[in-house]
């Protein structure tokens, strides 16, 4: 046997690609390392009590951001109502009742075309349409619909690789058994698919809570306690990135952007955390 086929060549492209790689894995960690120590650094010392549970007042001379947690979870809350059962619904009839024709690829392609624009043009087609044509005006109500469209496609494509990873055997048991395709789907396919349909709305909240641009345009700026909790969403309200970015952009309270930072970061890790942890209990179950 010739030893040159069983002995490993060492290249030296090889050793340079390699070390290539492992830089810029290190590289990604340590700029994020950077910039949690950074915002942890100057966002600590302004994340107190009175700074979660006040109202803004320049009277007062307070800088709180209670209003718009409040205006976030609106906004989670009524996007997630409406993205949900459209995207999964559209990710169930993708996988599970379409054939592959023309149809289908065009709705492909739209959502792949809206998982690619950018999010000020959602806010511009949502100031008008939602906001004028509409007659909803500056609410997050408005916001929510803007946002309900930017998150479909998180939601429809995660669901479908999520509806892919269920065996065929499964369907076809199912169905041989004499089960209709829909029991077929509803106590078979989903039940499977739970983990990433999970997943997928989790992903779809990081992008809600994280969404500035769009609600700039549509939800306003207000920074008002809801007076009435079912009317709230006809009204104006800020969110926690649309707050931070007027109160940076004017130069008055950057510290306090971090602390609203610092928020904002604490709040994706717990999503990132929740969404694994309830994943695995899925798998297990």
């Amino acid at each position: 046997m010739n030893p040159s086929l069983c002995t490993r060549r060492r290249r030296p492209l090889d050793a340079v690609m390699k070390a290539l790689i492992y830089f810029c894995a290190g590289l990604t960690v340590f700029i994020l390392a950077a910039m949690l120590v950074y915002i942890l650094y100057r966002g600590i010392p302004q994340v107190t009590w009175q700074f979660l549970s006040s109202v803004p007042s320049s009277l007062k001379q307070v800088y709180g951001i209670l209003p718009s947690i409040v205006n976030t979870l609106y906004i989670v809350l009524i996007t997630l109502l409406l993205a949900t059962p459209i995207g999964i619904g559209g990710a169930i009839y993708l996988e599970e009742y379409s054939h592959r024709g023309r149809l289908v690829k065009w709705i492909e392609f739209t959502i792949e075309t809206l998982s690619g624009i950018p999010s000020i043009i959602y806010g511009l087609f949502g100031a008008i349409f939602f906001g004028e044509a509409m007659r909803l005006g500056y609410s997050i109500l408005t916001g929510s619909l803007t946002l309900t469209i930017m998150v479909l496609p998180i939601i429809i494509r995660t669901t479908q690789e999520a509806l892919k990873t269920v065996p065929e055997s499964f369907r076809e048991g199912a169905l041989g058994i004499g089960a209709t395709k829909w029991y077929m789907i509803r106590t078979i396919v989903l039940p499977s698919s739970l983990p990433g349909i999970l997943t997928a709305v989790i992903l779809s909240v990081g992008r809600i809570v994280g969404e500035s641009a769009a609600l700039i345009f549509t939800a306003g700026a207000s920074t008002n306690l809801p007076k009435n909790i079912f009317s709230h969403p006809m009204t104006s309200g800020a969110t926690l990135t649309v707050q931070m970015y007027f109160g940076v952009s004017n130069g008055k309270y950057i510290d306090e952007g971090f602390g609203i930072a610092l928020v904002l970061v604490v709040i994706v890790l717990l999503i990132n955390l929740l969404t694994r942890v309830l994943s695995r209990k899925l798998e297990k179950k």
